[in-house]
């Protein structure tokens, strides 16, 4: 049984490493860069040492991680685009629902197994989900581009299911689970005491919102929890970039 203030199992943490908490203080900050004597001082709660902390700003270099510009350190371009991606992910625009949904349609063929992967995490991160083999929807409420590599893939059409959109809802996303992580993880943000939970909970959060479906409120169960985790995952960021800037 876990202890007194202990994140539940259904949470789904992970360990923390020097490489995460220097990524998403670096991913949550705009713009994306700090002197290495910030982050110094920042990490420090985690029990992160200055020497820990120098070896892994050298290896993300290395690695194409981050740039460094005399003693500051950047998001290099690619995980700028990544920063894109998790800014969008985190506040979802959306608009008004007229009761069509987006159908999707693979059609290309003759595609690897490792195409085929791509393609449905490709059509996954744009929140929708496979009706059937080939053929993926959503209610159409999301305002988001449509990545061109995409285009030669699938074809796209609106509709309107016979089936009441509230019921086919619950057969393309398993709502009830999401919604007891989602509060497993809010609860788990309260009782966190040492800065290294609290960081995991909220890591663990942002991973969680990314399967967001984002659907409208009248298909969504009651006590939806996604708000209330956007809200902590930002109200921790603000809290983590404004100490790097207390710091300075």
């Amino acid at each position: 049984m876990p202890t007194k203030g202990s994140p539940p199992a259904e949470a789904g943490l992970r360990p923390l490493s020097t490489r995460s908490v220097v990524l998403s203080l670096l991913l949550g900050s705009h713009p994306p860069q700090m002197p290495v004597r910030e982050l110094v001082r920042v990490v420090e709660p985690f029990g992160i040492s200055s020497a820990t902390l120098r070896v892994a700003l050298t290896r993300m270099v290395a690695s194409g991680d981050l740039r460094r510009l005399d003693s500051t350190y950047r998001l290099s371009d690619r995980l700028l685009e990544r920063q894109r991606r998790q800014d969008a992910a985190l506040d979802p625009r959306t608009r008004a629902w007229d009761g069509d949904w987006e159908i999707v349609v693979i059609t290309a063929t003759g595609r690897g197994a490792a195409e085929r992967a791509q393609l449905r995490a490709d059509l996954a991160a744009l929140r929708l989900a496979e009706l059937r083999e080939g053929v993926w929807t959503r209610p159409a409420n999301l305002v988001r581009s449509w990545p061109g590599h995409l285009a030669p893939l699938v074809q796209r059409w609106t509709g309107r299911p016979d089936q009441p959109a509230a019921e086919l809802a619950e057969t393309l996303w398993d709502l009830q689970s999401w919604a007891g992580t989602g509060h497993a993880l809010l609860s788990a943000c309260t009782g966190a005491d040492r800065p290294a939970d609290r960081f995991a909970v909220i890591a663990a959060m942002f991973r969680h919102l990314l399967t967001d479906p984002v659907l409208p409120g009248p298909l969504l169960p009651p006590d939806w929890p996604a708000p209330a985790l956007r809200a902590a995952h930002a109200g921790y960021q603000d809290q983590l970039t404004g100490r790097a800037r207390i710091a300075t």
